[in-house]
């Protein structure tokens, strides 16, 4: 069986080698997008299982060929929708202050409170309304993908009150979305309090961190 998969890891290479590589449009730099990695995870899984389901021969040396080549197919087609998707992010979130990040197949939309909420407040400033418009109409061009919506606070003031803050925080940003057009069945919102920190809480710097909403899209056939 080991040999097999072994048939299927260059044409996995052979993937990752021939992903396309698109422009970041806010800094300029050529970067690789992530359709070749998704291709080339899927030719190893695809390969396999196609080997599981062999009875050994020839027989499994062509079924670990034919699932490398299913799942690269499965796994590339991922990679580049969620490309596109985040091209379109980058594009519309220019300006806002609101960060995009990728993480594997994860888009992830990181909206200060700077932008977002007055102090211990959970009303969206216009500001934020105009940028999550502008999400939401790359959100309905992408009905693929779950739509995660975390709310966080820092550690000043009371744990308890932190946590209804950030909830309120959660639901407004996806309140707003669903109002916009987003499917509700797509979106999740949860409040996280002040139970997860990106930076010290013992300056204002990292308090202004750590005051946050982050958007998570995952792709649905994760799921």
């Amino acid at each position: 069986m080991t040999k097999y998969f072994r048939l299927a890891l260059p044409l996995a290479a052979a993937l990752t080698l021939a992903a396309c590589s698109t422009t970041n449009p806010n800094t300029g730099e050529t970067q690789r997008s992530n359709t070749g990695t998704g291709a080339a995870i899927g030719a190893a899984v695809g390969a396999m299982a196609g080997m599981v389901s062999g009875d050994g021969g020839s027989s499994s040396r062509d079924r670990a060929l034919i699932g490398a080549a299913v799942g690269a197919a499965a796994g590339g087609g991922i990679g580049a929708y969620m490309d596109r998707q985040e091209e379109q992010l980058r594009q519309s979130m220019q300006g806002t202050g609101i960060g995009v990040d990728r993480q594997g197949d994860n888009i992830i939309l990181n909206m200060p409170s700077s932008v977002t909420f007055a102090f211990d407040s959970s009303d969206l400033t216009p500001a934020a309304r105009s940028a999550l418009n502008d999400v939401s109409n790359v959100l309905q061009q992408y009905p693929e993908t779950r739509v995660n919506i975390a709310g966080h606070t820092d550690s000043t003031g009371a744990a308890d009150y932190n946590q209804r803050l950030s909830e309120r925080r959660a639901s407004a940003v996806g309140n707003y979305l669903s109002q916009t057009g987003v499917a509700g069945t797509r979106l999740s919102m949860t409040g996280y309090g002040e139970n997860q920190p990106i930076a010290s809480n013992d300056t204002e710097q990292g308090r202004a961190q750590n005051r946050r909403v982050e958007i998570t899209l995952t792709p649905i056939q994760q799921q």
